[in-house]
């Protein structure tokens, strides 16, 4: 367990000893669990009735042409929020396993092309133990919600990310969806990666950066094609 913690403080450590023995279940439920408790926590908090105004207000933002009756009809067959956070907070248990997953098979391929000996448990272990800043983001959320108006948005919770951070951006706006979806903790996430797999197989810096970071840069730039667009 004291990997939960040297982590941030010592990941040489971390990594020369999973190399050895590859563990994923402690920083995998931990990440699960404040991702979950954090979503949870916001859709127990909130004003229902603004919350149901909020989501309309962003409905008719990215579908203007919808009329006054569809709107309603949507309304009528849309969860409140309390029952929102449930599925919300079971969802993101759910994402976080089957993203790890399919970034243990990412690994196990990777390895394959750049001729690493990597295991379906090691690249299980790199996700999770390097995804272990993203805690931070949920922690962030969590202080957020038992700080601010029950009326404030998920979004504006989300504080490690581009919006709000940096810019505010309507929900319309071209670029709205990546600066809400990338977190500045990415950057800590990619260099626990790399650093992870230069310390596992000896590498350069360069095989590992470009390992680490490549499935983020074909989300993120599909993301971007789609704004430019």
């Amino acid at each position: 367990m004291s990997h939960l913690i040297n982590i941030f403080l010592e990941p040489a450590k971390v990594f020369a000893d999973l190399r050895e023995k590859p563990t994923f279940w402690a920083p995998m439920l931990l990440l699960a669990l404040a991702t979950a408790v954090s979503t949870l926590l916001y859709f127990m908090t909130v004003d229902p009735a603004w919350f149901a105004e909020h989501q309309s207000a962003q409905m008719l933002l990215q579908n203007p042409e919808m009329t006054s009756a569809e709107l309603a009809q949507v309304q009528s067959i849309m969860p409140g929020a309390r029952a929102m956070g449930w599925f919300a907070a079971i969802g993101a248990l759910v994402m976080i396993v089957v993203v790890f997953l399919v970034y243990g098979v990412y690994y196990l391929l990777a390895g394959k092309v750049t001729g690493q000996a990597v295991g379906f448990r090691h690249g299980l272990a790199l996700v999770s133990w390097s995804s272990m800043p993203m805690v931070l983001g949920s922690l962030v959320v969590i202080g957020g919600v038992l700080t601010s108006s029950p009326q404030t948005a998920l979004e504006s919770l989300q504080l490690t990310n581009i919006d709000p951070l940096l810019v505010q951006l309507p929900m319309d706006h071209d670029w709205s969806m990546l600066a809400k979806s990338f977190s500045l903790l990415n950057f800590w996430v990619w260099f626990l990666a790399a650093f992870g797999w230069k310390t596992w197989f000896r590498t350069g810096w360069a095989q590992a950066l470009v390992v680490a970071v490549l499935p983020s840069f074909v989300i993120f730039g599909a993301m971007a094609l789609f704004a430019i667009l």
